[in-house]
């Protein structure tokens, strides 16, 4: 597949990350302007109740604070998903917020766990390791932007800071790397010179054969040219006639 082909611009580059943006913005500004709280709804360890923060909790946030550091790294990670792994996009998206859900319910501890940040830390870790895993240049370029950007993220996978949900990180970044390693996706294929061929033969490459043994340049005398134009025999018939003497 053709590179032109696998990594373009299309709608859902720029409608995805935008309908996750407005969606948890929204629902921020209805806690604030009805005077509610949604953290009952984020997910609450081993029990049937906090089983519906599974879908609800990426949604809910515990403070503008909260909202503006989750904003940004998931409307860039979201759009990069889309253009450089848009067949399995929204595979990733939904299966990560079901699977990073499910762990943290597994063994996160006995609170409400709420924010987009587990399924940011699938993407960081999705896109970080599959563009290790595939070798290829412009996706290990994204990895290593991933690392530069989003580097610090990884301690907090670790129990370091009481407020914040370690758990859905944790969660998160192994869904990632789980998805990152089974998860076949089409990279385009690299171009290969003749010198990279498995057939390749140096006896009949073209271009070496403008050199010596020793990498000097072979100077050939242009041949001449030959006329292909075809001439017709011409044939002369001479005919003797003998004089008559004089009487």
């Amino acid at each position: 597949m053709q590179a032109s082909k696998q990594f373009q611009f299309t709608n859902s580059v720029l409608l995805v990350p935008l309908f996750f943006v407005l969606a948890i913005w929204m629902v921020f500004l209805v806690e604030i302007r009805l005077g509610i709280n949604f953290n009952k709804f984020g997910v609450y360890p081993r029990t049937i109740s906090g089983l519906r923060g599974i879908v609800f909790s990426p949604f809910i946030h515990g403070s503008a604070q909260h909202l503006y550091n989750n904003t940004v790294p998931l409307a860039v990670l979201t759009a990069s998903l889309f253009y450089f792994y848009r067949k399995n996009a929204f595979y990733i998206l939904a299966y990560g917020i079901l699977l990073s859900g499910i762990f943290t319910w597994l063994i996160g501890r006995e609170s409400y766990h709420i924010g987009a940040s587990g399924l940011i830390y699938v993407l960081a870790s999705f896109i970080f390791f599959k563009g290790i895993f595939t070798k290829y240049y412009r996706l290990v370029a994204l990895s290593l932007m991933v690392v530069f950007v989003y580097g610090s993220m990884l301690w907090y996978i670790f129990p370091i800071q009481d407020d914040i949900s370690w758990e859905g990180h944790l969660s998160g970044f192994l869904v990632g790397f789980f998805f990152a390693y089974y998860l076949k996706t089409p990279i385009p294929e690299l171009k290969k010179y003749d010198w990279e061929r498995d057939d390749y033969k140096e006896e009949e490459d073209e271009f070496l054969q403008h050199f010596d043994e020793n990498g000097n340049f072979i100077e050939r005398t242009p041949e001449p040219e030959m006329d292909l134009e075809v001439h017709q025999e011409i044939v002369i018939t001479y005919h003797y006639k003998e004089n008559e003497k004089p009487e």
